[in-house]
């Protein structure tokens, strides 16, 4: 049996910050109830002649949004025949993917270039740098560079773009806070590095940040696992730190970083670290909420959303 065909008015809406207007939709579309958000997405994308990551589709009659998924229906989003459709051209979109190799490409520039520069920038600067200046260019550098290679190989979006104007505001967070302010810092002549190591404190350091990275890539890994590739489905995600936490992979990235500052000491280091850890912790509450709100009863609720005992 086919399925019901319905007929859709469409509305451009403006960009309130750009002010566009998509003026090559038609008025109007006729689509199958069972037809897929993702498919309604292609099909005013062809229209406009625009990237279907650029388009928002919202429902006239409560302003919900319009899910660009193959598991979900025009039928099962409330839309019915001769419904009002509003269509927003979102602007230049950049692919999460991309932001995250950006964001991160940052302090794996910025702590070489300072590491190699030291003679040159701070005066009196001896010219070879301590064991724990070099010990921290290494963390951070592994830290990094493990994020790029999950960005590239691991982690599923379920989004896949992101508003190209917004790079720059997402990147400064890695490049100037992770990057070059701990860079300064950590390299300078006078820096807590550039004396020496203590065994008793730098070798739990190690042991913080090796457990930490571990299973900071344990959790991403079950994460992936829950998605197909190029799917938009959720599951509940169960293993190591799960059971204690709703985030342990905000869990096991404090405690390498906790590794990295044990290392240097740096105030700097200090700073990106509460800052990080409180932007995780928002982002933990919510993921808590989502999951209650997605699995009701069947998940099961954390009273921790990423430390144990803390918050």
């Amino acid at each position: 049996m086919a399925s019901k065909q319905v007929t859709l008015r469409i509305q451009p809406r403006a960009d309130t910050e750009q002010g566009k207007v998509i003026r090559s939709l038609p008025s109007e579309t006729t689509i199958a109830l069972q037809s897929s958000g993702a498919d309604l997405y292609q099909r005013l994308a062809a229209e406009a002649d625009l990237s279907v990551h650029r388009l928002r589709i919202t429902k006239g009659s409560d302003n919900a949004s319009v899910p660009n998924a193959k598991d979900v229906t025009i039928d099962s989003t409330g839309i019915r025949d001769q419904s009002t459709i509003f269509v927003k051209d979102l602007g230049p979109q950049i692919a999460w993917r991309t932001v995250f190799v950006v964001e991160y490409l940052g302090p794996l520039l910025i702590h070489p270039l300072l590491y190699t520069l030291r003679p040159y920038l701070y005066a009196h600067a001896p010219r070879s740098a301590s064991p724990l200046q070099t010990l921290s260019l290494l963390l951070i550098c592994l830290h990094f560079l493990k994020r790029e290679a999950e960005t590239l190989f691991v982690h599923r979006f379920s989004l896949a773009t992101m508003p190209a104007r917004n790079i720059v505001k997402n990147s400064a967070h890695y490049w100037i806070f992770a990057g070059a302010n701990i860079a300064y810092w950590t390299y300078a002549p006078a820096a807590p590095t550039a004396g020496p190591s203590n065994p008793l404190v730098t070798y739990p350091a190690l042991a913080l940040f090796v457990l930490g990275e571990l299973g900071n890539l344990s959790t991403h890994l079950t994460l992936r696992n829950l998605r197909s590739t190029g799917g938009s489905e959720r599951g509940i995600p169960k293993g190591l730190g799960f059971d204690l936490v709703t985030c342990p992979n905000y869990m096991f990235e404090t405690m390498a970083w906790v590794g990295i500052w044990m290392v240097n000491w740096s105030l700097s280091t200090g700073v990106f670290v509460v800052i990080a850890v409180a932007q995780m912790a928002v982002w933990a509450k919510k993921k808590e909420g989502k999951y209650r709100r997605e699995f009701g009863g069947a998940y099961q609720k954390k009273r921790f959303g990423m430390i144990p005992g803390l918050f």
